[in-house]
């Protein structure tokens, strides 16, 4: 049994000799370069390649198997001009004897100066496309069908064995460049100066990474350098790769960024679990600029449409900083310091094709907004908010006002017609002529005809030019360029509001219609005159519904029309004395002179009315107000293109026995019943400011008192000595 042992060792022995010495002497009288030629036409055969060697080939077989190419370069046979691959240098050698148990055992790979220049024709054929199909052939030649066999195709059998196994030194690759060139859209991208280096590549063993390279592309220009750094895990037969450590630095700058430069990094831990198909990136933290945010992103189903979750927070940021630091400038806004203090919290929820920001907490500076923004389709832009917030003043985010030309000629005007109507003696004002709207775009027309969007969205308190909206509600969607203003309901200063209506911007001119209520609106607290009180007070109930069309604030006046009721309850006359204004005319009839100037407002118990509005000219033939002691009736319009009033008003004494504010206009019972003219004109601004004794209704009046009064003494003259009759044409000459 020894001797069997001793011969058996033997036997090996000699055999591994027999292979020194084969390997021996293949690598000293066998050259690769004497089949350069044969071994450019193997690669043509089989993928479709035209390679050319032009360095020297180095090998060695036992016990490595090494190789080394220099001065190579790789083309697909169809453009064998056009190089797809150059490459300065490879070496790479692998131990013998373990490939026989399917483990890979490499020393160090090099790989010096590889450039891949990757190209598409005018056409859209890539210069990649033909390569690994034999040669002769554009495609794989298709399978003639089975016409007696129906029964499904045996699944490929499963190769049994032992996985292989990697063990590698070391992996360098240095001084790449990668190009693209698409020569229907003109688009061009590189990676530049790439350097990989890896530590001991080694199953189930951390592997170092570093992994260097500059990036660049034309449309738009743009360059940028990243640096990965990390620990590779890998495990071939579970399928499961880990990048621990996992961090990305760089920065980029070009046209986007306005030549400003944007550093960027993150971190984590990454997992693709391919025998699970999910992938994850746990432990996220990310920068950009003073942008800071962590999270964890998990990506399921990888092998049909894929599952994204996740969570994402973002601490608090100046967002006018950052934007500035991308080239990008924030619209001024009232508010300067809006805007900068912004953070966010959310759990992710989303495919490929849309996204959702769940149980969102948005801190936007003093406001704290909470809800769902959802993207339900990313080609349409679907926009779906769910959104509820505590307290917003909107206008801190808007453009300060500015008066244009327009504005500022109607305030000067309006403010010389005040002055000179600061007295009720003063002749009648002006009707005003200044157009008083703004004829700047407002609505985002190609934005909105392109929108998709179902909002709820909802405020505790909203502040809008300084009015404190309560309990706000807004249901809105908009598909197709028809925006629906479903619901918008709340509160302001104790009063309730309602309304709903539509934006069709699917024309050229954009149509609008609402429909509005409003329950005990404090008038006083938006009508606000410049350095002045309202001219009016009082609770408003309004119902209206209006049509417009056009796209600014002129365009929208010029084209409303529409009817409205109205009831301003318990309200008040600021600076106009209606009763100062009844004592002049019976002053001017009892032919006296007034000791006493007004002072005083006049309150009111209810003024109502219907408003028909015709291009943008409200016409209220039922004016009615309900003054102690006073019935006010009047006829006239509202011209809301110019915000001017031109009413005929009717003052009637219903019998009230409280003593006049001047002797002179004390009022005999002759006065009761007549309705007493007033003409109102002027800037809307003024309310009853604009009031005037009507002097031709006030000869009318003068008339009939004096007709009445002949009529009197006639009665007393003629008595019984005429005929009836006779009387009555004798009373109507004079009543004339």
């Amino acid at each position: 049994m020894k001797a069997f042992g001793k011969i058996l060792g033997l036997i090996v022995l000699g055999l591994l000799l027999l292979i020194v010495g084969l390997g021996f002497a293949l690598t000293h009288f066998f050259d690769p370069n004497d089949y350069k030629e044969e071994i450019r036409q193997l690669a043509r055969d089989k993928a479709n390649l035209e390679l050319n060697i032009h360095g020297e080939i180095g090998w060695s077989l036992f016990p490595w198997l090494g190789l080394e190419l220099h001065q190579t370069s790789l083309a697909s046979t169809a453009t064998p001009e056009q190089p797809l691959a150059d490459l300065r240098m490879l070496g790479l050698s692998v131990r013998v004897l373990p490939l026989l148990r399917r483990e890979v055992q490499m020393s160090d790979i090099r790989i010096d100066g590889l450039t891949l220049m990757l190209r598409r024709d005018e056409q859209g054929h890539g210069n990649w496309e033909n390569i690994g199909k034999p040669a002769g052939t554009d495609e794989a030649p298709a399978q003639p069908e089975e016409a007696t066999d129906k029964r499904p195709a045996e699944p490929a059998p499963t190769r049994s064995g032992m996985p292989i196994k990697l063990d590698i030194d070391s992996l360098t690759i240095n001084d790449a460049r990668i190009s693209y060139q698409d020569a229907q859209t003109g688009q061009q991208f590189s990676a530049e100066s790439i350097r990989l280096e890896t530590g001991a590549i080694r199953e189930g063993s951390a592997i170092p990474v570093k992994l260097t390279a500059f990036f660049g592309s034309n449309q738009p220009l743009m360059r940028a350098r990243t640096e990965i750094l990390g620990e590779l895990r890998f495990d071939l037969g579970q399928q499961r790769y880990q990048f621990e450590k996992f961090r990305i630095t760089g920065e980029a700058s070009g046209e986007p960024l306005a030549s400003k430069t944007l550093n960027f990094s993150a971190q984590g831990e990454l997992l693709a679990d391919l025998d699970a198909q999910i992938a994850e990136w746990t432990g996220l933290k990310f920068a950009a600029n003073q942008l800071r945010g962590i999270g964890d992103i998990k990506v399921r189903e990888l092998d049909r449409e894929p599952r994204i979750s996740g969570g994402l927070s973002i601490a608090t940021f100046n967002v006018r900083d950052f934007l500035a630091g991308l080239g990008r400038e924030l619209p001024v806004t009232a508010d300067a310091n809006a805007l900068t203090r912004v953070e966010m919290a959310t759990r992710l929820n989303g495919t490929p094709t849309a996204m959702a920001l769940e149980e969102l907490t948005l801190k936007l500076d003093d406001t704290i907004i909470t809800g769902r923004v959802a993207v339900e389709d990313f080609a349409r832009q679907a926009l779906r908010l769910q959104l509820k917030g505590d307290r917003l003043d909107v206008s801190r985010y808007l453009p300060p006002k500015e008066t244009d030309g327009a504005s500022a000629a109607r305030q000067s005007e309006v403010q010389e017609t005040t002055r000179a109507a600061s007295s009720g003696d003063s002749p009648l004002p002006a009707a005003p002529t200044r157009h008083a709207w703004s004829d700047a775009p407002i609505l985002p027309m190609d934005t909105l005809r392109l929108l998709d969007i179902q909002a709820t969205v909802g405020f505790d308190e909203l502040l809008f030019d300084g009015h404190p909206f309560t309990n706000l509600n807004l249901n809105a969607q908009s598909h197709d360029g028809l925006l629906t203003l479903q619901t918008l309901r709340g509160g302001v200063y104790d009063a309730r509001f309602e309304a709903n209506g539509k934006v069709d911007v699917r024309q050229a001119l954009p149509q609008l219609n609402i429909n509005a209520q409003l329950t005990r609106l404090p008038i006083e607290k938006f009508v606000k005159l410049e350095k002045q009180e309202s001219p009016v007070q009082g609770a408003l109930d309004l119902n209206a519904a209006f049509t417009t069309r056009g796209n600014s604030q002129k365009s929208w006046v010029d084209n409303l029309n529409g009817t409205a009721s109205f009831v301003l309850s318990n309200g008040l006359l600021v600076g106009a004395d209606l009763e100062h204004y009844l004592c002049r005319a019976v002053a001017t009839l009892n032919r006296k002179s007034l000791t006493r100037t007004s002072t005083s407002d006049t309150p009111f118990e209810a003024l109502r009315g219907t408003l028909k509005v015709t291009d943008g000219v409200a016409r209220n033939p039922d004016f009615k107000a309900s003054v102690p002691g006073l019935t006010v009736n009047g006829n006239g319009t509202l011209d809301l293109r110019v915000l001017g009033l031109d009413y005929l008003i009717g003052i009637v004494i219903e019998g009230d026995k409280r003593a006049m504010p001047d002797p002179a206009c004390e009022v005999n019972e002759r006065y009761v019943g007549l309705e007493w003219p007033l003409r109102c004109r002027g800037p809307l601004e003024l309310g009853a400011k604009a009031c005037r004794i009507d002097q031709e209704g006030l000869g009318k009046i003068t008339a009939k008192l004096a007709g009445e009064k002949l009529t009197e003494k006639l009665d007393e003259k003629l008595g019984d000595k005429v005929s009836p009759e006779l009387k009555d044409a004798l009373k109507g000459l004079f009543k004339r």
